[in-house]
């Protein structure tokens, strides 16, 4: 007898909400999104300073509207959203009294402020993302991914220390100066520059002192309270010596973080559907990133394919919402998740007629179609395994619940069947 899957949304402590949500929205915006061709810009052309301040002199995000960004992020599923504060490049789109460098100073705007207030507004728990690498920083030592690499900068006298007490200084801002603030993405360790470079204890006892429950990642090198695989799909439950972790995938439209304007490899929303269905029926969740253009607008495609994520979410949303993986064993091209009594059955590929589910006869109240509610039919085999004939099709094993489809399949991005389990599953 496969034991219930509790409503993730009950879960205890004020983290729970995490696995609630299971689908988050990730925002990149910054001066690379000027250049509109990757985020990585400056380090990917190792340009100087002075060559990247052009981006800095003509920063003008007058397209920049939070308000409708949060309601794009709503109306499309999702239950959490994460703003770059800080990328890489050290531009920080928050006010900053530790640095002149800021969005605030080239534009009179606080973007994080207004990311936060838009998104509470519409009901979605707000996260911050901060880069530990700065490379506008004078203290920031140089190196392999410095734009500055190769150069005479490389032999300058450096002091990581006053970088360490300038990070901790702009997480103190994030953390006092915008309310409560959810999770803490950070972003990320690598060779040579890992926890010690960081001061990542001290630098995460910081965070749980300013804000305790706060969700913090794992890529200060430090243990975090979720894993974040990047760029693939785990396709089992995560664990760590044998215990299981709570972890988020991180994809990209098209490949790119921040806006690329002529990197077209998108993935289709069909696929981003189904990427969003496997992370939760394999206990994880999904943010999902968009990089705004120059002007701070969604592109067209991105405004498309979340508009198509969303149709989907509306009707099937409470198969990913507060679900989890199910103990069933899913049919062959199917996924299965939980939320309490009711058993969700995402559909992969289309069958002809009859579906069998191993395991589930007697065990199941009710099915429909989760789009429209309408009724799908029940069958049990008394288990006698006898051939096929040119009529009939070979009897399924013991214990098989068999569901009778339509021919035609739905028209949605992913079918899904909900089945409502008997009072003791």
């Amino acid at each position: 007898m496969a034991a219930a899957s509790p409503d993730a949304s009950q879960l205890p402590g004020s983290t729970g909400w995490f696995e609630a949500a299971r689908f988050g929205l990730f925002v990149h915006f910054g001066l690379y999104s000027l250049a509109a061709r990757h985020e990585w810009v400056r380090s990917r052309e190792a340009m100087s300073q002075q060559e990247y301040d052009r981006y800095l002199h003509r920063f003008d995000p007058d397209l920049f509207d939070a308000k409708q960004l949060a309601r794009t992020a709503r109306e499309s599923g999702m239950r959490y959203a994460v703003l770059t504060t800080k990328h890489h490049d050290g531009f920080c789109l928050f006010d900053s009294a530790l640095t002149d460098y800021t969005s605030v100073r080239a534009t009179g705007r606080d973007l994080v402020r207004e990311f936060v207030d838009a998104m509470r507004a519409e009901g979605l728990r707000v996260g911050l993302y901060y880069s530990l690498l700065d490379w506008h920083h004078p203290d920031f030592t140089v190196d392999e991914h410095h734009p500055l690499r190769g150069t005479a900068a490389e032999r300058e006298p450096r002091d990581m220390a006053r970088y360490r007490s300038y990070m901790e200084g702009q997480v103190r801002e994030l953390l006092t100066g915008y309310g409560p603030i959810d999770l803490l993405f950070f972003d990320f360790s690598y060779p040579g520059k890992g926890p010690e470079a960081w001061g990542a204890e001290q630098l995460m006892s910081l965070v749980r002192e300013l804000r305790p429950g706060i969700l913090v990642n794992d890529r200060m090198g430090v243990p975090g309270d979720y894993v974040t695989p990047e760029q693939y799909q785990p396709d089992r439950p995560l664990e760590r010596d044998g215990v299981p972790v709570r972890w988020e995938a991180c994809h990209t439209l098209n490949g790119s973080w921040g806006y690329d304007r002529d990197n077209h490899d998108y993935k289709d929303p069909a696929l981003l559907v189904r990427m969003l269905v496997q992370s939760v029926a394999c206990g994880g969740n999904l943010i999902l990133n968009v990089g705004p253009t120059g002007r701070g607008a969604l592109d067209p495609r991105a405004r498309a394919t979340l508009r198509a994520i969303g149709e989907w979410t509306e009707l099937h949303g409470r198969s990913v919402h507060g679900a989890g993986p199910a103990a069933f064993e899913a049919p062959a091209n199917a996924l299965y998740t939980r939320r309490g009594r009711h058993l969700y059955l995402h559909l992969l590929a289309w069958p002809l007629k009859h579906l069998h589910l191993p395991g589930l006869a007697g065990r199941v109240r009710y099915a429909q179609l989760l789009h429209d509610g309408s009724e799908i039919g029940l069958q049990e085999t008394d288990g006698a395994r006898h051939e096929h004939n040119n009529l009939a099709p070979p009897g399924q094993p013991a214990g098989t619940l068999t569901l009778n489809l339509p021919i035609a399949r739905p028209d949605v991005l992913l079918p899904v069947i909900e089945l409502e389990l008997v009072e003791d599953e």
